[in-house]
């Protein structure tokens, strides 16, 4: 399977937060013969929780920031005409800079004629990484009271050492610009689905992503009963292919509650998720070459 794995990148998301998407991310990490797991949910991470990933390192993630030198500032508002985000006003004769709406482009500075902007540095965040077994694990970590968490994502999933390895993305929930963020380099999307109709409609956002994004993708079903399933429904009428199902399962549950990976304690769960991996991996081959 690695031989086959080797450079993959499978992206898994899902329409809100508990659905299962870290449970399907850590398991498929953990039953490749080695992989990267790269937490990109930076506001909320959690992957490390189950790794508990050892020899781990630190790593900041700074973003530019503007500042004005009044004593250079000649006030002839180039800066504040240029910025479309609004983050710029005029006040007192001088530019004012409102750091929170600020989207560090770097263009306030660059039509500045007197040079009166400069950029500085400001951390926003951290990068952890540490092994678990043979899983080399990456976690993001948005700083309290930041906006956004796009620039530790693009850190996060930046070229590095362990190209050639199976990398499984564990995005953030929703359908939001992080997670735009985290699919944009995918090979192949795992959505992660709850068998209700409120499931429905949070499996339809991500569908309309992948759709919007042009990237190759299957279902997973978790929590599976007997009786009717929406999702599944839903798959059936739009000709989505269904990876696997979890089943809706009490030992299942306590194990993933405790933060316990259920492939590495179960024979049971090891094989249904070396299962699904080797389903998404026949995927990706099968699937022809697609022009982000």
């Amino acid at each position: 399977m690695d031989m086959k794995s080797k450079g993959i990148k499978i992206a898994i998301l899902s329409g809100k937060g508990g659905t299962g998407k870290t449970l399907v991310s850590v398991n498929l990490a953990s039953v490749a013969d080695k992989a990267v797991y790269i937490d990109c949910d930076v506001e909320e991470p959690n992957g490390h929780l189950f790794f508990e990933p050892e020899d781990v390192e630190y790593a900041d993630v700074t973003v530019k920031m503007p500042e004005i030198d009044y004593s250079l500032c000649s006030g002839c508002r180039k800066c504040v005409d240029f910025c479309r985000f609004n983050a710029l006003a005029f006040i007192g004769e001088k530019p004012m800079i409102f750091e929170d709406v600020c989207h560090p482009c770097g263009g306030c500075a660059f039509v500045c004629s007197e040079k009166a902007i400069l950029e500085a540095d400001r951390i926003i965040g951290e990068i952890q990484k540490g092994v678990s077994d043979t899983v080399t694990v990456y976690t993001g970590f948005l700083y309290t009271g930041e906006e956004s968490g796009v620039p530790i994502i693009k850190k996060l999933l930046e070229s590095r050492n362990d190209e050639d390895l199976l990398k499984i993305i564990d995005c953030p929930p929703g359908s939001n610009c992080v997670v735009m963020e985290s699919i944009k380099d995918a090979d192949y999307c795992v959505l992660v689905a709850e068998p209700t109709v409120f499931g429905v409609h949070n499996l339809n956002m991500v569908y309309e992503l992948v759709q919007l994004f042009n990237k190759p993708y299957g279902v997973v079903l978790n929590k599976c009963l007997e009786g009717e399933n929406p999702s599944e429904k839903f798959c059936s009428e739009h000709n989505i292919p269904i990876l696997g199902r979890i089943p809706f399962d009490s030992e299942l549950g306590r194990l993933n509650s405790n933060g316990a990976i259920v492939s590495r304690g179960s024979q049971e769960f090891k094989d249904l998720f070396s299962s699904l991996l080797q389903k998404v991996i026949e995927e990706v081959q099968h699937e022809p070459a697609v022009n982000p």
